[in-house]
């Protein structure tokens, strides 16, 4: 028999941190991103101070700059071209530079990432795999801000459920079943997880010297799965792919570059980047 539905947590929360009026105020999605690059910007200059990046000063700040735009942009087509916001998109053409209303696409933000490194490795002459190590070292803390952030949104909810933390979202869309709050999975499994791994490696091993573009393959490959794997609790949000979600199919592709990444680069010890003064 069944639980009552009453037995469940009917999802309330408010996306706004502070609503000034109507649509106009701080959202919690907004604040995720902000908190994400935060952070990120903490971390590496963390490691430029402990002589663990080759970039310092404004390069790095450049460099962070450069990823912010490319996580923009690319996520936000990604969510365009690679799901279904083109439906959206065609009735409301200037939703696309609402970002803080959400639609965001995390594969089409990785795509806008590596073509930002790409851009920013080729001006600065500086190699592209180096400089993947050190971005991926601290992605996840994005991505786990960004899951907490559809949660709190009650956004691509998971499958319907009976186990006992199920949540149901009568209020965004989810009907009146108590449903998985994959948000939650995919913010341990993408974001919490996956950043314990990169930071354990990235400050505990010499892998970002001995052998880049490792850390970077090996981020890839543990994102493909955990995400392959939350996707099994995820109501898809878009139509399928070869029987697959979106999220499955295009983290297969992703799975791939990484084990590549990780079978294929040679191991070749760089330099040392100067002491910090």
């Amino acid at each position: 028999m069944n639980p009552s539905p009453l037995a469940y947590w009917v999802h309330n929360l408010d996306p706004f941190l502070i609503r000034f009026h109507g649509a106009f105020g701080i959202r919690y999605y907004g604040l995720a991103y902000v908190l994400g690059f935060a952070g990120g910007w903490l971390l590496l200059h963390a490691a430029a101070r402990r002589g663990r990046s080759p970039l310092k000063g404004d390069a790095l700040d450049d460099l962070i700059f450069a990823v912010v735009a490319g996580v923009l942009v690319g996520g936000r087509l990604g969510s365009v071209l690679l799901y279904d916001g083109w439906q959206k998109f065609a009735a409301d053409p200037l939703s696309l530079l609402r970002v803080w209303e959400g639609g965001m696409a995390s594969h089409g933000g990785f795509i806008g990432v590596i073509l930002a490194l790409a851009w920013f490795a080729r001006r600065r002459k500086i190699p592209f795999l180096q400089l993947g190590d050190l971005i991926v070292s601290v992605v996840p803390l994005g991505l786990l801000f960004g899951r907490i952030a559809n949660f709190i949104n009650g956004e691509l909810w998971g499958k319907p459920a009976t186990v006992p933390w199920a949540v149901i979202f009568l209020n965004t869309g989810g009907g009146p079943e108590p449903r998985h709050p994959s948000q939650l999975y995919e913010a341990a499994l993408e974001g919490a997880l996956l950043l314990a791994w990169v930071q354990w490696r990235f400050w505990r091993t010499d892998v970002i010297r001995r052998q880049p573009g490792r850390l970077g393959g090996e981020f890839l490959v543990g994102y493909a799965l955990v995400r392959m794997f939350g996707e099994l609790f995820r109501e898809p949000d878009a139509s399928l792919i070869l029987g697959l979600s979106r999220g499955t199919f295009y983290s297969v592709f992703v799975l791939v570059a990484g084990v590549a990444l990780v079978l294929f680069t040679p191991k070749t010890r760089l330099a040392a980047p100067p002491p910090p003064p």
